[in-house]
């Protein structure tokens, strides 16, 4: 599901002025040339950008930095029988696109600065315009002309207080629930772990009582595919997103028979939780001679992607999901072990800067560094969640460095749409914090919506998730992120059953 700490040094390294564009040109052609074999996005020659509800997909290239190349149209679009495949859009709203994109990973590249950002501006006022029309400049064969895309009625404007009090938000939601409960599978999985994590808590969230149904059946999912002992692999993410969700659905419902589950899962995370020097295997001795603890606090109280320690070992991430679900369960009664608890809070402690940003192990990047926070918004949660009072002074840590330094919300490492999740998620324990996450990420939503409704997974440094199920993953954490103004869950301040 993850990948290791060497890409992520590796992508860190490429974060300087030199390199350009939002999204890394690897030599290989990624990202561009990963492609669905699956799905809606089938038919789309590479993954590409998506530019709203107008059906038209772009990369961007090196060579022309203030120009969007269109690499597909959906038929049907807004953009059908208008744009092609091969032509440039280098303007819109009667302006040239002047700023060049960025490239890279870091805090200098983030974000979205250049005709992605200026499409998106252009959309935006296009859809609050009573004509619903967006006037582009496009250049075919070296010659440059405009093209008039129509917009549908449908597509509202949201409002400047989005995602609250906003009409669109809630139309955009309720089609997305929609999506979510027919794209369920028989055995009540989703998919995988960040969408069997994010679908049934974005339908809990709703509070309609006509998707119960659907999350009921994500529960039990959960319960049949959890026990005491379990040799999968990447075991411990699926254990987490178990834990939260059930424990969710036990806090909103009382359901008695949860419990029995819940204790299984927690049984099973105290034999993976890494505590003890005995825990280092020989074989990671011998594959990650670098990584492995040297002493009995180095990496103490922190889950990796699986029992004990494996590989490299414990990681941020994970361990905020960890942390999160001990409290939880707590709250359902789940009698959980203090010194276990607090390891898991001071794992994430030592991982993090005096600025509130936590780094991927139990290390910081720097006193002012800061990346992707995905894990930071784990942690924020797990914190804000805590039961000890002392935790919730970090969370606000970790908030302000969230809001202060938005532009890295939907390009985290390895899972970027778990990462959104999650920064979304941990941002909301402050509402003015959480609605400056979204307005400086409004251009997101605006572009990956399409056509039909759905939400498309945007190009990122990092492709877990991309292809046959991207377009039902990003829908799902979509839906999620939307859904936290309803306050519908005990982590965004219901009050449990």
């Amino acid at each position: 599901m993850l990948k290791t700490f060497l890409l992520t040094a590796a992508l860190a390294a490429l974060s300087n002025d030199s390199v350009t564009a939002q999204v890394h040109y690897f030599p290989d052609g990624n990202p561009w040339k990963q492609q669905a074999r699956k799905g809606p996005d089938a038919e789309v020659e590479g993954w590409l950008y998506n530019l709203g509800v107008t059906g038209i997909r772009v990369k961007l290239v090196e060579e022309e930095p203030t120009h969007l190349v269109v690499g597909h149209v959906f038929k049907d679009s807004p953009a059908d029988g208008k744009i092609r495949v091969g032509d440039h859009i280098v303007g819109a709203r009667g302006l040239d696109f002047e700023t060049p994109h960025r490239n890279g990973y870091g805090m200098k590249v983030f974000g979205p600065k250049g005709p992605i950002e200026d499409f998106a501006d252009a959309l935006d006022r296009a859809l609050q315009s009573k004509k619903r029309v967006l006037k582009l400049k496009v250049e075919r064969d070296s010659k440059r002309k405009p093209v008039e895309l129509k917009l549908p009625k449908k597509a509202d404007p949201y409002a400047k207080s989005f995602p609250f009090d906003c009409d669109r938000t809630e139309e955009v939601l309720e089609g997305l629930y929609e999506y979510l409960v027919e794209n369920q599978r028989e055995n009540g999985s989703f998919g995988d772990q960040v969408l069997d994590t994010f679908a049934p808590l974005a339908l809990l969230s709703s509070g309609e009582r006509k998707y119960r149904k659907a999350v009921e059946r994500n529960v039990r999912f959960h319960a049949q595919n959890t026990s005491r002992e379990d040799t999968s692999w990447l075991v411990n993410w699926k254990y987490m997103a178990a834990a939260i969700v059930m424990s969710e659905w036990y806090l909103e419902t009382g359901d008695r028979w949860v419990i029995e589950e819940l204790q299984e899962v927690y049984d099973f995370l105290c034999t993976t939780q890494y505590l003890d020097l005995s825990q280092v295997s020989e074989k990671v001795k011998e594959s990650h001679p670098d990584a492995y603890p040297k002493n009995a606090s180095q990496q103490h109280g922190g889950w990796g992607h699986n029992p004990g320690f494996e590989g490299y070992g414990p990681i941020a991430m994970i361990t905020g999901q960890g942390a999160l679900a001990f409290s939880l369960m707590k709250q359902c009664g789940i009698e959980v072990d203090e010194t276990r608890h607090r390891a898991a809070y001071d794992f994430l402690n030592r991982g993090t800067g005096s600025n509130g940003y936590v780094w991927y192990g139990d290390s910081v990047a720097g006193a002012q560094n800061w990346a992707d926070m995905g894990r930071t918004g784990a942690s924020s949660i797990a914190h804000l969640m805590s039961p000890f009072r002392e935790h919730k002074k970090l969370a606000k840590k970790h908030i302000a460095i969230m809001s202060e330094q938005p532009d890295s919300f939907p390009d985290t490492h390895a899972s970027p749409l778990m990462g959104m999740g999650y920064g979304a998620l941990g941002t909301f324990g402050n509402q003015k914090a959480f609605k400056s996450l979204m307005a400086s990420n409004r251009w997101w939503f605006l572009l990956s919506e399409c056509p039909d409704g759905t939400f498309s997974y945007q190009p990122n440094r990092d492709s877990n998730g991309y292809g046959n199920a991207s377009r039902l993953l990003a829908t799902a954490t979509t839906a999620f992120i939307l859904s936290l103004p309803q306050e519908g869950l005990v982590m965004t301040g219901k009050k449990p059953r």
